[in-house]
């Protein structure tokens, strides 16, 4: 029994000190001017933020399972992002705007570079929107948006980007 222990806590140790060297990658996300300035008139500026917050995380997530990307810096600008529904900010601003029957096209847009651990630099742009509005009608505010984010992080985390 205390063989065992000895040698699970060597296994942990050993996999902990891998863990420890390989950094993953440092991920941002910023908002493009003109996204900001239609943040703060139309679509709410927490809301749009909570979407950079989402991309950030989802591409966290997707590059965690590639060891190319450990040690990356990776710059997003979030350009653009089209909600399926109306957000708070414009439900709040415009009396009548209904949700359940207000829905539209939506998706995003993505710019930036990755710097990899090398030294590396490339440019990314990727963006991606509904084409059918058929579709929007059961979807949620942002489903669009993440969709696209999902199609971007699996992209780049697969080097396809």
């Amino acid at each position: 029994m205390r063989r065992f222990s000895f040698l699970a806590a060597a296994g942990v140790a050993a996999a902990l000190a891998g863990a420890a060297q390989a950094q993953p990658a440092d991920v941002t996300v910023t908002i493009g001017d003109r996204l900001d300035r239609e943040a703060s008139r139309e679509l709410g500026q927490d809301e749009v933020a909570e979407q950079a917050r989402a991309l950030e995380a989802r591409l966290e997530r997707e590059l965690a399972s590639n060891p190319a990307y450990d040690g990356a810096r990776i710059h997003l600008v979030l350009t653009d992002v089209a909600p399926n529904r109306p957000t708070r900010h414009q439900l709040n601003n415009t009396p009548g705007l209904d949700y359940m029957r207000s829905f539209s096209v939506g998706g995003a847009a993505i710019e930036g570079e990755v710097i990899t651990a090398d030294g590396q630099t490339r440019p990314v742009h990727y963006d991606w929107y509904s084409h059918d509005i058929r579709d929007a009608r059961f979807q949620g505010t942002w489903q669009d948006a993440d969709r696209a984010f999902m199609r971007f992080s699996r992209q780049l985390a697969d080097g396809r980007l």
